[in-house]
């Protein structure tokens, strides 16, 4: 069985805006090399192109989040700053997404990049600590490349707004969106569908999700955002979700990828250090990176 490609460089971490969205890419990272997951390899990916960016947002956003300016533009992210090192976190984080899903794609397999900070992001701006929708950067890259049908399945505890309004009116890109908090909150759209629930029913709704998907069979690829943040010690967080519970999420979407043989690429997504620790959140993360490679195709 081939390893599992897992795409990070510390350039996702190169930067003096300090948060947990700029920051634990590299303690999961570091945490993979001193407890290694069996089958799992990490890879750095080549960072992202201003064009890469422009096949989502428009230039004068594009260029803001490049230079800094103008910098009510360049801070929409609503992270604690910006600097030139932002610059290039952001465009590396991108390109490990747009790495892991070609990977996924080409191979029919399971791919992952430690990115996070996505799918809130809009075409002219930035929101809730998401810079760039990488999500959306590479379905279109997955079209353009051959797919006719990507999946976005989001998990983070946030709604995932900002791709939703990307993907609309997109036939070759949707969404299953399941959410504990209303932040983001978009309503009906064609390609999007949202579940709100609550804790107590949260694997419930999930399960009903993943369901829910019209001929799996007929997906090329899924882009599985795999926020940590439902956790109820987390932000947006919901009481009753515990790691248990996270775990068993996370065995129930690869289980679902491996039993209908989809294509996937995995990212981070929400997870805050508010009120648990570094390593707390990292334990968190790496049940996804676990549950991945139990059941990677060979």
């Amino acid at each position: 069985m081939t390893a599992m490609r897992v795409h990070y460089s510390s350039a996702y971490c190169d930067t003096q805006v300090a948060f947990d969205t700029t920051r634990k890419a590299a303690a999961i990272a570091t945490s993979l090399r001193s407890r290694p997951i069996g089958g799992v390899e990490l890879h750095a990916p080549a960072p992202a192109t201003r064009a890469d960016l422009l096949a989502v947002h428009t230039p004068r956003y594009v260029d803001a989040v490049l230079s800094g300016q103008p910098r009510d533009l360049a801070v929409s992210n609503e992270l604690p700053g910006w600097d030139d090192g932002l610059a290039r976190a952001v465009c590396a984080s991108t390109g490990g997404v747009l790495a892991a899903a070609a990977h996924a794609l080409e191979h029919r397999t399971i791919a992952g990049s430690l990115s996070s900070g996505l799918h809130h992001a809009g075409r002219a701006s930035g929101r809730g600590y998401c810079t760039v929708n990488g999500l959306v950067v590479a379905a279109r890259a997955a079209v353009r490349a051959g797919a006719s049908r990507v999946l976005v399945l989001d998990l983070d505890a946030h709604c995932g707004g900002g791709t939703a309004d990307l993907i609309h009116g997109d036939p070759a890109v949707e969404q299953v969106d399941v959410s504990v908090d209303p932040y983001d909150y978009y309503g009906t759209h064609a390609n999007a569908r949202l579940t709100m629930t609550d804790g107590r029913h949260y694997l419930d709704a999930v399960e009903q999700a993943l369901g829910s998907i019209a001929d799996p069979a007929s997906i090329d690829l899924v882009l599985y955002n795999a926020g940590m943040d439902p956790h109820e010690r987390c932000l947006g967080g919901a009481a009753g979700i515990t790691a248990l519970v996270l775990d068993r999420r996370e065995r129930l979407v690869f289980s679902w990828l491996a039993e209908h043989r989809v294509p996937a690429a995995w990212v981070l997504a929400g997870g805050y250090t508010t009120r648990m620790s570094m390593n707390e959140l990292v334990h968190l993360h790496r049940l996804t990176i676990d549950a991945a490679a139990r059941v990677r195709p060979g």
